[in-house]
């Protein structure tokens, strides 16, 4: 069977196609910053509590947000305060509306914004004309003590009306924590020999830039969904950034055939149901890429079928337009200078090492 290694293809469309460039991270770490200076001067000058802290997570603070061309990002700061400082005038506790709406308010306290903050369901989100937008989850901690006596904090969203158990801190060190394990060589025997952490943070970049195709992105899984789908069923190949990606995707593939429910990595509760309909679309959408990627499986099969294979599962011309590395080696041998651009990760600005 022929095999069209398209290994450095990809590696290159990861890190010209997804992953945020160097000034693209900065503009939105400025404006997370901006946005924490807006709430701190709107809470003070409302005579208002500050939170105990703001802190980014999710997609941002997993190094999992991919390029989009309509810059829709979704930047999560949550704002976390004492469950004594979220009471009104007369010492009674906010309820979960009340509380966000106290921190809408702190945002849009100058009206400066165009488009200003609103009260949304989980969060209250702050829009900006370029296109992406803060959300900003507010939670209260609640102080009590374990089955051991020991003071413990427990984190309550607002959402809706309720007070919900919940703090996305603790999913996006379950997602960092799983790629640390896979670097230092602590994973189980599947995951094991080959197994790198950075590649499971690229597959899961990779799949997510294929799920938010423009016409899609109404209609498919949510980015913590398909990130919990990789980690279950991630596939390392030390060598090949475009197999560890398809064996990848085929056994996600499998498992969506058998049940689209997806359990929550950190609570007891599930991100998806059996019969979810968002998952069943990317379910659907996965089906029909791998089918188009059965042309790698052919006798006959070329790198320009390969690569036009793989332009058309990420909607692209990209992959059709790279040198076939066996022409640049054919020029290398005839004394003809050839560019080479080296396949590395994008680094953070913010002193967290690689973004990719």
């Amino acid at each position: 069977m022929t095999d069209i290694n398209c290994h450095a293809d990809m590696s290159g469309y990861h890190r010209d196609k997804v992953t945020l460039a160097l000034e693209q991270q900065k503009e939105m770490r400025a404006a997370r910053d901006s946005g924490r200076d807006r709430l701190r001067k709107g809470l003070d000058t409302a005579g208002k509590p500050q939170p105990r802290e703001v802190r980014s997570q999710g997609s941002y603070q997993m190094r999992t947000m991919v390029q989009d061309p309509d810059k829709d990002y979704d930047i999560d700061d949550g704002a976390y305060f004492r469950f004594e400082d979220l009471k009104d005038d007369d010492g009674l506790e906010l309820t979960p509306l009340a509380a966000r709406q106290r921190v809408c308010d702190a945002l849009k306290w100058d009206g400066r914004f165009k488009s200003e903050a609103e009260v949304k369901n989980n969060c209250v989100r702050q829009p900006y004309a370029v296109g992406y937008h803060i959300d900003v989850p507010v939670y209260r901690i609640v102080t009590e003590r374990d089955l051991s006596g020991d003071i413990v904090d427990r984190y309550e969203l607002a959402s809706g009306d309720s007070w919900v158990i919940s703090d996305a801190r603790a999913v996006t060190k379950w997602f960092n924590d799983q790629v640390s394990k896979l670097n230092s060589g602590q994973a189980d025997e599947l995951k094991s020999g080959q197994a790198d952490g950075s590649q499971m943070r690229r597959i899961t970049k990779l799949t997510k830039k294929f799920a938010r195709r423009a016409e899609w992105k109404a209609y498919t899984t949510s980015g913590i969904t398909i990130t919990k789908l990789i980690v279950d069923h991630f596939v390392a190949n030390a060598d090949r950034e475009d197999k560890a990606l398809r064996q990848t995707w085929q056994q996600i593939h499998l498992a969506l055939s058998c049940s689209t429910q997806v359990a929550h990595p950190i609570v007891a509760k599930n991100l998806a149901e059996q019969g979810d309909a968002e998952v069943t679309y990317f379910r659907d959408c996965l089906k029909e890429a791998l089918d188009t990627l059965e042309v790698l499986d052919r006798e006959d099969c070329t790198r320009v079928m390969a690569c036009k294979a793989w332009d058309s599962v990420f909607d692209t011309c990209f992959f059709s337009n790279q040198p076939d590395p066996g022409t640049a080696n054919k020029a290398s041998d005839s004394g003809i200078a050839m560019s080479v651009t080296s396949v590395e990760t994008a680094r953070r600005v913010d002193g967290g090492g690689r973004f990719g």
